[in-house]
């Protein structure tokens, strides 16, 4: 089990925060905009970005993440490049080559599928426009976030298999449905990977032990840091894709470090959502390239820090938050 990193004071934690909030092109995962909390430790900047409505006990794993982040060494990265996919909300089809334009040279594109007030034909239309605007050769895997039931998922792997699916990721929200499906599926060769069922989970394992996924979606943040996940993914025995939390471009860098350690990396991973804003704390943004990121820390420019700074009102319910977050480690340890 690897061992956390010492806790820091609070101060210095406090002492170098600043609170952002980055818009987005399109509405996603619910909200218009990301809020973040970015520090600096000794080895570089840092990012605490847990969602709103987590409680405190699964925010402050992401606050390890962020301060082993900040104030140990990286791992040794064993690639210098990370290929990334596109990401394509849950939009209209007619809108999906302009998101799809956003993510230069990217050739793996994931959809949002099982949108709350859509229907199936909703992702269908959606997939086949991706299909028709990536071609035949391009990669196109879904992301339900656990929103089917077996039966539900089952017609939709059928529905949206004619557009050739690299993998269904997270189609069903438990472990027990993954594996059901999983068994159902089978014969059709499209791979199923968990997502939630990890990062979530009061033990990440516990998928691969039922034989409920054939790869893992696997995330720095909620994980509780890189050395965490490369263990997770050691013991687990499967192939992991590396995804963001919509992340700024700081927090992007920290999980192109964990692809960039991973012993093999057999997918693009996730980790190109910077494209997903209309504005970011790093210039140029940590965005793709020729399909791919660079790996390495990253450095927030002061000026865009402050142009994108939150309220003051939001600015206090984030240091309040990293507090309460801050002395559940405390305790814990």
């Amino acid at each position: 089990m690897t061992t956390p990193a010492p806790l820091p004071p609070l101060d210095d934690l406090l002492g170098t925060a600043h609170v952002v909030a980055l818009p987005l092109v399109t509405r996603f995962r619910g909200i218009d905009s990301r809020e973040a909390l970015l520090f600096e430790g000794p080895e570089g900047w840092s990012e605490f970005s847990p969602f709103a409505e987590y409680d405190d006990a699964e925010a402050a794993t992401w606050l390890a993440a962020a301060i082993e982040d900040a104030w140990m060494l990286r791992p040794t990265a064993r690639r210098e490049l990370i290929g990334v996919n596109a990401t394509v909300p849950a939009v209209a089809a007619a809108s999906v080559p302009s998101v799809l334009a956003r993510f230069d040279g990217c050739r793996t594109a994931k959809v949002k599928v099982a949108e709350p007030g859509q229907v199936l034909a909703d992702d269908v239309a959606r997939v086949r426009a991706v299909r028709e605007a990536m071609g035949p050769e391009g990669r196109i895997r879904v992301d339900a976030n656990g929103a089917w039931n077996v039966d539900e998922a089952e017609h939709a792997v059928h529905a949206l298999a004619e557009f050739d699916l690299e993998y269904v990721e997270q189609p069903c929200a438990s472990v027990e449905e993954l594996a059901e499906l999983r068994r159902r599926v089978k014969y059709m060769g499209i791979p199923i990977a968990a997502d939630e069922s990890v990062r979530k989970a009061a033990d990440p394992l516990a998928v691969a032990r039922a034989g409920a996924a054939d790869l893992l979606v696997i995330k720095a943040q909620p994980l509780g840091g890189v050395r965490r996940a490369l263990e997770i993914v050691e013991e687990a025995g499967l192939p992991a894709v590396v995804s963001s939390a919509l992340d700024t471009s700081v927090g992007l860098s920290m999980g192109v470090a964990l692809a960039a350690a991973l012993p093999e990396l057999d997918y693009d991973c996730g980790l190109g959502t910077a494209s997903l804003f209309t504005a970011d704390v790093v210039d140029p943004p940590l965005a793709p390239r020729g399909g791919a990121l660079a790996v390495g820390r990253v450095i927030p420019d002061p000026d865009l820090l402050a142009a994108h700074a939150a309220s003051v009102d939001r600015r206090e319910w984030w240091l309040e938050r990293l507090a309460r977050c801050y002395e559940v480690l405390r305790t814990a340890g």
